[in-house]
């Protein structure tokens, strides 16, 4: 039998990092003299931050400016969330059941290298992932599923052997695109809006998955 691999979004999924994403987002906003509405931001969340800032404030920022502005604000959310940080409940040891069941395991982020490095060590996990994709390793964001396909690629996976734990429907849409299993975990999105994205199984919470319920999640997706 051929490996299956589960490749996993950090943000909302690994790491409850919402709170410090919106923090720093709000001090980008101030700092721009333009406040950000949570709707706003919950709307964005999970893309990447030069999409986010052109789709805010459209081409008032030269590239220049958007590509500081970005990268300040990561230090604003890496000072939040190492101040404060929190896995996601379940996160720890479903990836220790997935390994523990033979299961190829990667990371596929819109994030930068940094935040995925504090997160896979704030979990203590960063020795069972395979493989990590980062933001700083592809050209298009999620609802591409550029991020996805490469995550595959380098585990040396077939995309329909795969799963995908997403939180976004940017996410969920990009795993659906890659031909991948779309798990869905309700939290930054709406159940509702999750599986209208196209998410083959939604759940409340991680704790909701086991290795032999991603195995026949993925056995369905390859056999369509």
């Amino acid at each position: 039998m051929s490996r299956r691999a589960v490749i996993f979004d950090v943000d909302g999924v690994l790491v409850d990092s919402y709170g410090a994403h919106y923090e720093a987002w709000n001090r980008v906003g101030r700092r721009a003299g333009r406040p950000i509405g949570e709707d706003t931001f919950a709307s964005l969340f999970g893309r990447r931050n030069r999409e986010i800032l052109r789709l805010l404030w459209g081409d008032v920022l030269t590239e220049a400016q958007a590509e500081e502005l970005g990268q300040w604000k990561e230090v604003q959310y890496r000072e939040v969330l190492l101040a404060d940080f929190r896995p996601m409940d379940g996160a720890a040891e479903l990836v220790d059941a997935l390994k523990a069941a033979g299961f190829l395991l990667a990371v596929g982020s819109s994030g930068p290298p940094e935040n995925v490095r504090i997160a896979l060590e704030g979990l203590g996990r960063t020795h069972l992932f395979d493989a990590t994709v980062t933001g700083a390793d592809v050209r298009a964001g999620k609802p591409d599923p550029e991020v996805f396909l490469k995550a595959s690629a380098k585990l040396g996976v077939e995309p329909h052997s795969s799963a995908v734990v997403e939180d976004s429907t940017a996410g969920i849409e990009a795993a659906r695109r890659a031909g991948m299993a779309p798990i869905a975990l309700v939290g930054t999105a709406a159940r509702e809006a999750l599986a209208q994205a196209g998410a083959t199984l939604v759940v409340d919470s991680l704790r909701d998955l086991s290795p032999e319920v991603v195995r026949r999640l993925i056995e369905g997706e390859a056999g369509r």
